[in-house]
This record gives C-alpha cells, structure tokens and sequence, in this order.
C-alpha cells in the first residue's frame, strides 16, 4: 500500500487533516444518552469524560446492556448525545458540516462490528473494495488495494471468495480489512471476538493488534474477555453511565466478574 493506515495522510487535503495528526485525538466532556422508554428514562450514559492520546489502544468493559455500543457510536459520530461533546482533536463534532461529518466517518474512523455485517455474494475483495467503490475509486484500483488488505489480515488467497462461504474468523478478518482500507486514524471495534470461538478469538485479537502497532492506529475496543481487555494499554469499566478510571476500572469489572476469562466469547463452532 502507498500509504500507511493513521499516519493523518489520507486528511491532509482535508478540513480534518490537522485534527488527525494532533496528540489527542478523541476527548468527551459530560457525554450524556438519554432514550426513553414510555415513561422511562433511560441514561446509559451519564456524563462521560475519557480522552485517548494517538496511538492508545482503550478497552471498554462492561455487562451487556451497559452502554458500550452507544459510547462507540457517538465516537464514530453514527448516532448524536442527549448532551455534552465529541472532539476529534480540537474540533467539535456537533460543529462540523454534514459533508465534514461524512468525511470523519468514512474516513478518520475504521469501525468493526460483533457480526461483520459482509455481503454474503459479494467476495471478500469486493465486500473490502466497497468503501473505495463508494468514494467513487475506479474498481480495478480498489479491488488492488482490497487485495493488499487482505493480505494484511492473512485472506490473500481467499480474495475471490464469497463472503458467505468464509469461516466466521475470517469473516471478521475481512470485516477488518474493509475497516481499514480508507486508512483511518481510529479504529472502534464492538465486541470484535464476540462471535467467536476461543481460538478464533485470540486470532483476530492478535490481529488487531499487530495491525494497531504497524500502522501506528488509535483503538478503542469494546469486550466482555477480560483477559484481551487486560492486553490493552488501559482498561476502562462502563457501569451506571459512567467510566471508571484505569485501575479502579479493571479491578471492579474483574470483581464482579465471576466467570473464566473467556466467558464472554460464545462459541459456535467458527474455525478462525
């Protein structure tokens, strides 16, 4: 690949070029959800204050329900907060236009979902190569570069396969790719091993990893495996809208926690 993923290069021409290549790069202030359910208030976050510096990798804990998935959307500016702010560096998001906001989420942030979300008739080259084909890239570049990717998560001789005829490991695996084939700066990953089996798990978690380090990304991970969490930089605890800090945060979450390590991870039989 010409450029590195999270190097700022892909933003440079941009309005969000210098917010990327600034030390912090995400900073919430008093980040309040507020859903409704009848007469019910619903605040799964109530008054969040975390940042995270350029090259951290973040793990997020917490029970299911907790607010995990609502926390990474508004990051990724796919849904907006009851109050409080999401800066990307300096800049606010809620200031941003529409056109910019498009920009910061096709192209800041690479998002990684629990189930991978593919085109099952598409192949893997073609599910990797569509965020390039959206963006308006001609295809015979983009499924080059699709192809790169996926020799970067280890698919290279799966590229012309459907997506549907793929392992659930290396669905993921391709999930990533398509993550990171605009080269973002932020990658959010929502429970990124929940789906799968142990060993298919540790995979894609060593994946995430070495792709973190050789291209110098910013991550925020999402889980219930508490020991992936623990190989993270810092390990916050989501519990009653709010985010405990580092220390406190994987001593409370492991406290309550009275289950193997790898309870979170279901099992249904994926090879990786």
């Amino acid at each position: 690949m010409n450029r590195m993923a999270g190097t700022g290069v892909a933003l440079d021409d941009s309005p969000l070029g210098a917010v990327a290549n600034s030390g912090q790069v995400l900073r919430t202030e008093n980040l309040r959800k507020i859903f409704y359910s009848g007469n019910q208030e619903i605040a799964p976050l109530d008054g969040i204050d975390f940042s995270i510096e350029r090259g951290e990798m973040i793990a997020i804990v917490g029970a299911s329900g907790a607010g995990k998935s609502t926390l990474l959307h508004l990051l990724a500016a796919l849904d907006t907060p009851t109050n409080g702010a999401v800066y990307f560096g300096a800049k606010l998001l809620r200031s941003l236009t529409e056109a910019e906001l498009a920009e910061y989420r096709n192209r800041a942030v690479g998002f990684v979902w629990q189930r991978h979300h593919l085109l099952p008739d598409f192949t893997a080259a073609e599910n990797v190569a569509m965020p390039l084909l959206i963006q308006g890239q001609a295809q015979g570049e983009a499924l080059r570069t699709a192809g790169d990717w996926l020799g970067e998560v280890g698919l290279a001789d799966r590229a012309g396969q459907r997506a549907g005829e793929l392992s659930g490991g290396e669905q993921q695996r391709v999930a990533i790719a398509r993550a990171l084939v605009n080269q973002p700066v932020l990658l959010l990953a929502d429970e990124p091993t929940g789906d799968l089996d142990e060993r298919s798990a540790e995979g894609i978690f060593e994946l995430i990893e070495r792709l973190h380090r050789s291209h110098h990304l910013t991550s925020i991970l999402a889980t219930h495996n508490l020991s992936l969490a623990q190989r993270t930089d810092r390990v916050l605890a989501l519990e009653h809208g709010k985010l405990a800090p580092s220390a406190e945060a994987f001593a409370g979450a492991a406290g309550h926690a009275a289950r193997p390590a790898n309870a979170g991870v279901r099992t249904p039989g994926e090879r990786g």
